[in-house]
């Protein structure tokens, strides 16, 4: 409560994934490589690479344990700006 001495917020472990619109509410534990599904309302703890929809958010499956950084090409970057400066330079 508002005494000061207890935790109020959720903690959100690494790699985890929260869709669009989703609320996480209360003192709970969001583990490691979990998923949340869009507009999911969580309010109990979601274990370690799961995913969980609905409202209340329920276990729906489990979560494959990779790290969805690793899975960005950050070398299209360069060829997308690319792409962007001949498009306008045909435009204009």
């Amino acid at each position: 409560g508002k005494d000061g001495k207890s935790d109020r917020h959720p903690k959100v472990g690494p790699g985890v994934l929260i869709g669009a619109g989703a609320s996480v509410l209360g003192n709970i534990v969001v583990g490691e490589g979990a998923k949340i599904g869009c507009g999911a309302v969580v309010v109990k703890p979601i274990p370690p690479y799961t995913t969980a929809a609905g409202i209340p958010a329920k276990i729906v499956g489990k979560a494959t344990p990779v790290d969805p950084r690793s899975a960005v090409d950050h070398t299209l970057v360069n060829d997308c700006s690319a792409k962007w400066h001949c498009v306008w330079k045909h435009v204009l």
